[in-house]
């Protein structure tokens, strides 16, 4: 008869089986591709087969695998008893690779945010892939121990790059001990000794004494001193004060600097700011909007729009649909420069700018033409709340024919929106504040805010920027514009 031996990595124990060696080995791998733990079990014969070492979590199936490698021959099994508490697991270890970018995207900035030695668990985010259009988080396919990064916090990284090796386990580490555990008990510390009295007042000194044979008088007044005449110092005898170093002010801390590397994201959004800079003509053009209409409309409707679509009215959606109507009748401001062509498109996506944490992002909403306000506002809460979570994905913000951004939430009265290439216009908005204005000859306090276009003057003349704006304020103003299609 022959044996064999098994071992999976640094395998604590082994597999020993005397002839028919290949019947055990499916047993043996169906644990090991389930990452199931193992016991180590006492060593028992039967009719020649002698198991020593491992076996499944649940004994008694392989028990059953091994019976059937002897029917007519009667096998001693061992009891439950013969297996051992502890439990060893197979070691195997699992490399992490980088998710799959978009197309647009070839590499980004790595940043870790779990450490070595950290136990996660399946689906647990051990970092995030910064790219100059998103963050990709990267998850641990399994449960297990990271033991080592292949990529340092900050550096690039690829697609299909090799990022971090995980250990598989059964579970985690056990936790701490809970306050309520008794502690040890520790020695007290000896009562300190009473502090010394303080030690006693020297003895006042003797009165004075006269000449030996004479009898203790008052002493007499002690003449003064003769003091000599003042002189004044040479003045090369005068110490001079020395400046404190490094032209400090007495009191005053030293500044300093500190540098930080851009993440990708702000580089982008810098490259993209200056590229607008060096290739449009940027102009911007402005004009103000009476909200009184659009706010009333908001408050009478508001509660039975919400029961309706379960979602809240607000004044973003209204500025939308303005814009896609007057995009619509206006088709220079929706299309863009290609080299010595134009382009004209007969859709309409309109970028909406979010302020993140880690910067400005322009997810894309798609279509508007055909949306109405609760459709349109559905797709503004979906996207605001990928970019408050930073789950929003590449193609969440890929193209767009035209922008909004609204700076009014920061309580910015007025500016000049810079355009998102490779567009030709930009609408920005600003916060509503109640005004003076002139209505029927007369001064009305109004809520007015002023609107700001920005577009590229090499494709739009500023006839047509104007029209383009006051059409936008005609349909916020009235939004019966938009059912007229006036």
């Amino acid at each position: 008869m022959t044996s064999g031996t098994f071992r999976s990595h640094r395998m604590l124990s082994s597999i020993k089986v005397a002839g028919r060696f290949p019947r055990i080995l499916p047993s043996f791998r169906h644990v090991q591709a389930h990452r199931q733990p193992v016991q180590v079990a006492r060593s028992f014969s039967c009719s020649g087969l002698e198991i020593q070492g491992l076996l499944g979590r649940h004994a008694s199936q392989q028990f059953n695998r091994l019976r059937t490698l002897s029917k007519n021959t009667p096998c001693i099994w061992p009891s439950s008893r013969g297996l051992q508490t502890s439990s060893i697991y197979y070691d195997e270890i699992h490399t992490v690779q980088t998710p799959p970018f978009a197309e647009s995207v070839s590499e980004g900035d790595v940043r870790w945010e779990k450490a070595v030695g950290d136990y996660v668990k399946e689906d647990d985010v051990v970092g995030e892939i910064e790219t100059d259009k998103t963050s990709i988080p990267v998850p641990s396919p399994v449960s297990g121990v990271i033991v080592e990064f292949l990529a340092g916090d900050g550096d690039t990284v690829v697609a299909g790059q090799e990022l971090f090796r995980v250990q598989l386990s059964g579970e985690a580490p056990p936790k701490a001990a809970s306050p309520d555990t008794p502690k040890a008990d520790t020695p007290k510390e000896a009562p300190s000794a009473p502090p010394p009295p303080p030690p006693p007042s020297p003895p006042p000194p003797p009165p004075p004494t006269a000449v030996a044979g004479s009898i203790p008088t008052t002493p007499p007044p002690v003449p003064p001193m003769p003091t000599a005449p003042m002189t004044s110092k040479p003045a090369a005898s005068v110490t001079p004060i020395v400046a404190p170093a490094s032209g400090a002010m007495p009191g005053v801390s030293a500044r300093t600097e500190q540098r930080v590397k851009m993440s990708r994201m702000r580089q982008r959004i810098a490259q993209r700011l200056k590229e607008a800079q060096n290739t449009a003509a940027m102009l911007t053009t402005f004009n103000e909007i009476d909200m009184s209409n659009i706010i009333a409309m908001r408050k009478q409707h508001r509660e039975d729009f919400l029961k309706k679509h379960n979602i809240k009215l607000g004044f973003m959606s209204a500025f939308i649909k303005a814009s896609a109507h007057a995009l619509g009748t206006m088709p220079a401001v929706n299309a863009v420069i290609d080299d010595a062509e134009i382009v004209y498109r007969d859709y309409i996506d309109i970028s909406v700018a979010v302020a993140t944490p880690k910067g400005l992002v322009v997810p894309v909403l798609r279509d508007v033409g055909g949306l109405n306000y609760a459709d349109i506002e559905k797709a503004l809460n979906e996207i605001g709340e990928k970019a408050r979570t930073g789950s929003l994905a590449v193609e969440d913000m890929d193209g767009g024919t035209f922008t909004i951004s609204n700076g009014g939430v920061f309580g910015s009265m007025f500016g000049t929106p810079i355009i998102n290439p490779p567009q030709s216009a930009i609408l920005g908005m600003h916060a509503t504040a109640d005004r003076p204005v002139a209505i029927d000859g007369k001064v009305e306090i109004r809520p007015m805010m002023y609107v700001a276009l920005t577009y590229d003057h090499r494709l739009i003349d500023g006839r047509e920027a104007v029209t383009f704006l006051k059409k936008i304020k005609a349909a916020v103003e009235d939004p019966r514009v938009l059912l007229l299609d006036l």
